[in-house]
């Protein structure tokens, strides 16, 4: 070993302590997390596997899985284009009011998703501010579909942006500018610089987005008029089931929605995965640093 090279010393707390720690976050999460969602898979499957598809094929329940999907795919691509570009206009260029704009994309973070809902029905309801004239030009958007995506896009997309900003930050521009002064156009610049840099980054952000859309119950519940068979997504017809005494199939249905989150999960360490390998293999590929002569002695 070098001289002068301090040795590093790992410090660490006792055994008992660590096993005690262990036990304690196991036990959190096995009573938490894992027990309430065995519980639901238990009461989905409790009269047996027939039971179970029946109350999946349900007609009311066949358009509640229908609309959650297509409200995920129309929120997610919004929240993608907007997220991008929000995330790139902070991290990459000076203006006056970014400190603002940043706060705005914080902003569902801090509002109730009852009170966003509560928002979209003053203003596109019936007694709205634009409902008059909605009504004249028959045009539905709350208690229709379109209501259901608005309040969606609205509770999620700061997912994306918010996923983006530090990294970009955190990469600067000096690629980006080094690529204009070679004479590459900005759809140039942004097709291969900056999105290969922000690739997993990005993936990691519309899974979250993904996640999140599908599951909303707050925003979702205040705008749709729970009109079932038409406006109900999936949570609203795990309420309406549960509320029925319908157990055996509002947790049916839960335990598809719980199987949407397990992928999610999946989908997530997979990319969290993907991603160390790729910095840890650029990391290797990196020349090792020089040692100074005077730490060369022996």
């Amino acid at each position: 070993m070098s001289a002068g090279i301090p040795k590093r010393v790992s410090t660490t707390e006792s055994r008992g302590v660590r096993w005690l720690l262990t036990a304690l976050a196991l036990g959190f999460m096995g009573l938490f997390l894992v027990l309430p969602l065995a519980a639901v898979f238990v009461e989905a499957l409790r009269g047996g596997w027939q039971a179970y598809w029946d109350a999946l094929k349900e007609p009311d329940a066949l358009a509640a899985i229908r609309l959650t999907l297509l409200t995920a795919a129309i929120a997610v691509p919004m929240n993608l284009v907007f997220g991008v570009a929000a995330a790139w206009c902070i991290a990459k260029f000076e203006f006056r009011g970014k400190a603002f704009l940043t706060t705005l994309i914080d902003l569902p973070f801090s509002v109730s998703p009852v009170v966003a809902g509560l928002i979209y029905v003053l203003v596109f309801g019936a007694q709205g501010w634009l409902g008059p004239w909605l009504a004249t030009h028959d045009i539905k958007i709350v208690f229709a579909v379109p209501g259901i995506v608005l309040a969606t896009v609205f509770v999620t997309f700061p997912f994306i942006a918010r996923e983006l900003i530090p990294l970009m930050q955190a990469q600067g521009s000096d690629e980006e500018q080094a690529a204009q002064v070679l004479g590459a156009s900005g759809w140039q610049t942004f097709w291969h610089v900056t999105l290969p840099n922000i690739k997993w980054g990005l993936v990691y952000g519309v899974i979250l987005c993904n996640a999140r859309a599908m599951g909303e119950f707050g925003a979702v519940s205040v705008v749709s008029g729970h009109i079932r068979g038409q406006t109900n997504t999936m949570p609203l017809h795990v309420e309406i089931l549960y509320n029925e005494y319908q157990g055996a199939a509002a947790f049916a249905v839960a335990s598809l929605l719980a199987l949407l989150a397990i992928v999610t999960l999946v989908l997530k360490s997979i990319v969290e995965w993907r991603h160390a390998r790729e910095l840890k293999a650029g990391a290797e590929m990196l020349p090792p640093e020089p040692v100074p002569p005077h730490l060369n002695a022996t």
